[in-house]
């Protein structure tokens, strides 16, 4: 793997985790409670989504 597709693969991991934290921040209150997710834990979810951990 080059140093250049494993730059771009981050770039787009980042990207991606980016656009997953935007949605569940935009996601309102009551869709977020009701599937069980504190506003506060977003930036968790979505670093855990994205990292695969």
């Amino acid at each position: 793997m080059t140093l250049l597709s494993t730059f771009q693969k981050r770039i787009a991991k980042r990207a991606e985790g980016r656009r997953t934290l935007s949605e569940l921040r935009q996601m309102p209150l009551y869709v977020a409670l009701d599937i069980d997710i504190h506003p506060a834990d977003a930036e968790k979810i979505a670093r855990r989504a994205f990292n695969g951990t």
